[in-house]
């Protein structure tokens, strides 16, 4: 494929975006469902696709949109080919212009937090599988490993389904990366209409502690737009442009971080190679095949570590201020959109169908599962605030970071509460692992290696009732006064 080819299959889905936009800002429908322009987007590619209009050449007589739709079948080979690469970009950026406070300082704003953070991750693990070997497995003749779908669909979201493709292809499971597709856009959906319901129901019953109303969102935030008065930035200038653009040095920065990842990955695999990887590596038994369990592994969350190894370095050495956070954001922002777009405009509509009762299946539990997290153990989790800074967690974990901010800004515009600080230091500790991190990437290949999902199955029902049990007795012990909640402390501060 010649370089021109790429280059504008970039410039149509670019074209596809700004059409998902146009939606946004027209149709009050989509306004009320609070839907990304960039879902909206994925879902006119795919349609304008061989999955949907592409089928409808046969019958109404248009043999020149039977290969890829409206578009050619190359193009939609090279937006299939963008989500693997760029989720190591959302991945890289996340700890990179932040200075990364110490694990102390995060254990004590962030605990309660913490505790439904793992909570929902290893407890869609739980539900998933064990779905998965009671009724998937037996019924429909569904690999068990499916189960690990409800994470990384609802936890990880479009980017981590997108971007796990390459890894699914390899163990021979390339319908895993459809379903979780298709399984995160009811997630988000789902996440934003019962979060918002449960706002709703918290202002109206009382508990809520800072809306005691629900107000109407204004024509531009419905819209996805700024008004006229008000003044954001993108980022600060770090760099004087006359010696480089301080965007420039930013997606440097990025890059390295991602050389850092492979660099990373390809030591793992070297070293599974000489112990256990090849036939005649040490710990594999003479005549024996050797076992790949590290070399499935993708590249993002390598290239996370290596954006946080960049970080450290940059607060020890006294040069924090060398990188903006915001900066940062906007470039994995925009990697994060061309990634769903083009996830969502490749998705196999054929093997949703093939897989119909899977997919039904996981989702309704995935949705019930985080619904019943929110309304029953946050409560008995969360000291203070319980529903504002449960509802953010509720919003991630069924879909992406700002699907749970948006819904924490319908429960508390304002910042009035500590639920805003309490999450993002929670975020330090838990995007490491869970939603994209290292439990995510290589929950399946343990599995698909190992031939058992029991070796995944059981040390997450484990760490699901760590979580519980340790949010329960926190919360117990501040109710007994025996210690005070340190977010409760930073409100009271703020008022």
């Amino acid at each position: 494929m010649s370089p021109q080819a790429i280059g504008f299959a970039i410039v149509l889905l670019a074209a596809i975006m700004l059409l998902g936009k146009y939606l946004r800002v027209k149709v009050p429908f989509i306004q009320k469902l609070l839907l990304p322009s960039c879902i909206i987007a994925g879902f006119l590619g795919l349609i304008l696709g061989p999955e949907v209009i592409g089928r409808l050449a046969e019958p109404l007589n248009l043999g020149w949109l039977a290969e890829g739709g409206v578009f050619t079948a190359d193009i939609y080979e090279v937006w299939g080919t963008l989500p693997g690469l760029l989720i190591s970009v959302v991945f890289a950026t996340l700890f990179l212009g932040s200075r990364i406070p110490s694990p102390k300082r995060v254990a004590k704003l962030a605990g309660p937090q913490l505790s439904i953070g793992v909570a929902y991750g290893s407890g869609q693990y739980v539900v998933g599988l064990l779905l998965a070997l009671l009724v998937l497995a037996p019924l429909f003749g569904v690999s068990p490993m499916m189960g690990a779908l409800i994470e990384i669909a609802f936890e990880g979201g479009h980017g981590t389904a997108g971007g796990m493709r390459p890894a699914f292809e390899d163990m021979g499971i390339p319908e895993a990366a459809d379903l979780a597709l298709a399984m995160a856009t009811v997630g988000l959906v789902s996440a934003i209409v019962i979060g918002v319901a449960v706002v709703n129901w918290g202002v109206r019953t009382g508990r809520t502690r800072v809306l005691k109303q629900v107000s109407e969102q204004s024509t531009a935030e419905l819209r996805g737009l700024y008004s006229d008065d008000e003044t954001v930035y993108a980022g600060r200038m770090t760099a004087r442009p006359g010696s480089i653009e301080p965007l420039t040095l930013h997606v440097a920065v990025v890059g390295l971080a991602i050389i850092l990842g492979w660099i990373l990955l390809e030591g793992i695999v070297w070293v599974e190679d000489l112990l256990w990887g090849q036939p005649d590596s040490l710990w594999t038994p003479a005549g024996e095949d050797g076992t790949t369990l590290l070399g499935y592994v993708p590249l993002f969350p390598l290239a996370m570590i290596g954006g946080v190894i960049i970080q450290v370095v940059l607060d020890r050495t006294g040069n924090t201020n060398l990188l903006d956070h915001e900066m940062m954001k906007r470039i994995q922002g925009l990697a994060l959109d061309i990634l769903i777009v083009a996830a969502l405009s490749t998705i196999s509509l054929t093997v949703i169908a093939d897989f119909w009762q899977t997919f039904l299946i996981l989702s309704v539990a995935g949705v019930a599962f985080c619904t019943f997290m929110l309304l029953y153990f946050t409560p008995r989790i969360v000291p203070e605030f319980w529903l504002e800074r449960g509802i953010a967690d509720f919003g991630q974990s069924m879909g992406v970071t700002a699907t749970g901010l948006a819904l924490l800004r319908v429960a508390d515009p304002d910042d009035q509460s500590p639920a805003l600080e309490a999450f993002g230091y929670k975020q330090l500790a838990f995007e490491p692992f869970f939603g994209g991190g290292l439990i995510t990437a290589i929950s399946i290949p343990i599995m698909y290696a190992t031939g058992s999902v029991y070796i995944v199955l059981i040390p997450m029902a484990v760490l699901f009732v760590a979580a519980i049990t340790a949010g329960m007795i926190y919360h117990r012990g501040v109710r007994a006064g025996r210690w005070t909640d340190p977010a409760s402390e930073m409100a009271a501060g703020q008022r």
